[in-house]
């Protein structure tokens, strides 16, 4: 489960860079929080993360568009930028990450499973894009899909700021 491949490159650029990282969750449950807490060194770079499950709680505590999140369910590209962005102010960190979807199939995303990532750096949306998870994988094996993707396109953004 955990991926040093791709965390450990992460944990270099931003300890390189001097630079801090933040994370909101939603349909990874808090993957990506224990992911980050298991790299050496994780206290010079990760700051920390929320995990928000209900439309409620991503409006208190990541100030989500409440009309826009009702009408798509908190699902949507709009909502995980907004999730980013504000895990970053919220912790101080200059990077935020935002994860929001659907781990198995629901009637409220027409039983498809889907989610939506942004990556924010300082107040620009670094990445930003909806995720496709194998329909047949088990809600656990898609949470971890997710995962990685999200790692992936962190581990992109930061080299493409780098360089």
């Amino acid at each position: 489960m955990i991926n040093d491949h791709l965390l450990n490159p992460i944990r270099d650029h931003l300890i390189q860079e001097q630079e801090t990282l933040a994370v909101a969750e939603s349909v990874t449950s808090g993957l990506l929080q224990f992911m980050f807490s298991q790299v050496d060194e994780a206290s010079r770079f990760y700051e920390g993360g929320i995990t928000v499950y209900n439309l409620q709680q991503k409006i208190r505590q990541l100030a989500v568009d409440p009309v826009h999140a009702r009408q798509t369910n908190c699902v949507s590209e709009k909502v995980a930028e907004q999730m980013a962005k504000h895990v970053a102010r919220l912790f101080s960190s200059n990077w935020g990450i935002g994860i929001t979807g659907y781990a198995s199939p629901v009637p409220e995303g027409n039983n498809k499973v889907y989610a939506y990532l942004a990556i924010a750096h300082g107040k620009e949306i670094c990445y930003k894009g909806r995720l496709e998870a194998p329909e047949e994988n088990a809600m656990a094996a898609n949470q971890n899909y997710y995962a990685k993707a999200a790692l992936t396109k962190l581990l992109m953004c930061l080299e493409q700021v780098v360089s």
